[in-house]
């Protein structure tokens, strides 16, 4: 049976579909494959690029996963679940209505620090007035900080939509975010066939029971300024709408170091084992109590420290 390299277009939970990389002898490039993992040691992602084995007319099985750029993941205390990896920037989609959760925005952005991964906000619905303006007050602390802010109203201004296209071509994108903030219709207008790549993914696998809880690959079209047909127009993994993401996995040294606002404070607090609550020379609170740092991300610090902290106890009575 033939070996070649592909790579992993679809994960719903172990069941993988994965597409030929291009220039692989005797394959034919961009076939899809239904690809299963022997046991637990070949847990894909989204993203991967593997070495695969053939075992039937579009059937392969996992031989391994080539070393990944970063892998995006979030976890609790006794299981972790992978969202996307080699990628280079995560899309955190919001909207001004249903109200989003800052808590998960925060965490998305720890996430994407830790994973070395630009973190881009969306901003959806500025079309709704009444609503915008505690939309933008929840975002100050990340505009000031330095994150990109992108207001949209994806299904009303599309030169919102064109003015984000120019930041994912040629890139890596992953989509996050909570339901009902635009994820779909946000893809949608980015990649026009994205349906149309949805159902041949979902032809291959025979059914469409999983598709909620599927990460997807898509290409993205070329770049209309485009003369070549070669060159990477980019593409996004979308993945399914949650409500909470788990950080129990990161350190608290890696979780210091995520908040790109505490890093020229670190080491100065009088305890070295700060928690930034109310210990007495604190910096960090030093800082919020003159305004250069968020009480609310502060706060978030504290809860992500106490997740981790718990997270340790808990693997060690299970060992």
């Amino acid at each position: 049976m033939k070996s070649f390299k592909a790579l992993l277009v679809a994960s719903y939970g172990r069941h993988y579909l994965a597409r030929a990389i291009e220039g692989e002898a005797d394959i034919s490039p961009q076939a899809l494959y239904q690809v299963t993992s022997r046991g637990k040691q070949h847990l894909g992602a989204v993203g991967d690029i593997l070495e695969v084995q053939e075992t039937g007319p579009e059937q392969a099985v996992i031989e391994k996963i080539l070393e990944r750029k970063n892998l995006l993941y979030r976890s609790d205390a006794y299981k972790s679940k992978s969202i996307a990896s080699n990628v280079d920037q995560i899309l955190i989609v919001l909207a001004t209505e249903p109200g989003f959760s800052p808590d998960l925005l925060g965490r998305a952005v720890i996430a994407a620090e830790t994973a070395g991964i630009i973190p881009r906000i969306i901003l959806n619905k500025c079309d709704l007035p009444n609503k915008l303006p505690a939309a933008r007050k929840m975002l100050e602390p990340y505009i000031a900080m330095g994150y990109p802010v992108h207001e949209m109203s994806v299904k009303h201004d599309l030169a919102s939509v064109e003015a984000l296209l120019q930041h994912v071509q040629g890139r890596v994108s992953v989509l996050v975010g909570q339901s009902g903030m635009g994820k779909s219709t946000l893809l949608n207008a980015l990649i026009p066939d994205a349906a149309a790549q949805t159902q041949e993914h979902s032809k291959k696998l025979d059914s469409g029971k999983h598709t909620t809880t599927a990460c997807r690959y898509y290409d993205l079209p070329p770049a209309k300024e485009s003369t070549s047909t070669k060159s990477f127009a980019g593409a996004l993994i979308d993945s399914p709408g949650f409500q909470e993401f788990g950080l129990a996995h990161l350190s608290e040294s890696e979780l210091q170091h995520a908040f790109i606002e505490f890093r020229p404070l670190l080491g100065k607090c009088k305890f070295h084992n700060c928690s930034h609550g109310d210990e007495p020379g604190c910096v960090v609170r030093s800082a919020v109590d003159a305004g250069t740092i968020s009480a609310q991300r502060v706060d978030l610090f504290r809860q992500l420290r106490h997740e981790s902290h718990n997270a340790d106890a808990i693997q060690a009575k299970l060992k």
